[in-house]
């Protein structure tokens, strides 16, 4: 099933959609879509993302979600200066966008970034904020704001230097400086780095090997790895237990065991 559906909103220029949702079987793709500004973020895309995950997390039929960008050169190259000019000390303290994204990074759902070109600001941090981020080649990510005389605020003070180390964070933060697909999959920014013509194709193969999975199993464990990275591994191991337990007496290891047992592919879900 393909389904597609668009979300207006405000500080887009009439008769267009800055946020698109499109439903392939099970994954859900949403694509940020302002290319004549690189899709930078503005209160519109906020919206509609927000929009789309209200839709998709009611969705029983959707089982991950892909974040992406419209075009070919940017994924999505931070916040829309024309508003960040008037945020306010209000503005800091509200911190939509930190929270949207932390919604993104705990929601149930395994969420992948497509990242199809810049991914800076913002955007670098709704990357991050993703389990699993896939670069086309022509990718280049970075966390620029101190030009601009403010700090990284939608969570990329804390989750880069998680993802590539407190030195690689700080030298990236503290200078501004842009890196390319190849220096993102050596520090461990992103997980994979393929051709832009093959970004797609290997984010859906991607979700569609975990829609595969025990969907119980796939929530459990990305709430588990989460959860343990903020805290003592003694804690992580007691989180690690008590979610296996609650596996161990599920229908759906029961299945998943037993389609081992007999050759063929386990049916976690409902067959079509």
């Amino acid at each position: 099933m393909t389904e597609t559906t668009t979300t207006s909103a405000n500080g887009a220029a009439a008769g267009t959609s800055v946020v698109t949702t499109e439903i392939r079987g099970g994954v859900a793709v949403v694509t940020v879509n302002r290319p004549e500004v690189r899709n930078a973020l503005n209160f519109g895309v906020l919206d509609g993302i927000e929009a789309a995950l209200n839709a998709l997390e009611r969705n029983d039929d959707v089982g991950a979600i892909v974040f992406t960008g419209h075009g070919e050169k940017a994924f999505v190259a931070g916040a829309d200066i024309n508003q960040l000019i008037g945020y306010t000390l209000r503005d800091g303290l509200t911190a939509r966008m930190q929270r949207l994204w932390d919604r993104i990074q705990e929601s149930d759902l395994p969420t992948i970034a497509a990242v199809n070109g810049f991914a800076l600001g913002g955007g670098n941090e709704l990357a991050m904020s993703c389990d699993i981020r896939v670069a086309a080649q022509n990718a280049q990510f970075g966390l620029p704001e101190t030009n601009l005389g403010i700090l990284p605020g939608a969570g990329g003070t804390q989750r880069l230097s998680r993802l590539v180390g407190l030195g690689r964070a700080q030298e990236m933060i503290l200078t501004g400086r842009i890196i390319d697909a190849e220096e993102a999959l050596r520090i461990g920014l992103v997980t994979n780095v393929v051709p832009a013509e093959e970004l797609m194709d290997t984010v859906l193969s991607t979700a569609e090997t975990i829609l595969a999975k025990g969907p119980l199993a796939v929530r459990l464990a990305k709430l588990v790895v989460r959860g343990g990275a903020e805290t003592d591994q003694s804690t992580g191991l007691l989180l690690e237990r008590l979610a296996q337990s609650l596996l161990y007496a599920s229908d759906e290891k029961a299945e998943g065991a037993t389609a081992f047992l007999e050759k063929r592919r386990a049916r976690f879900r409902a067959e079509e």
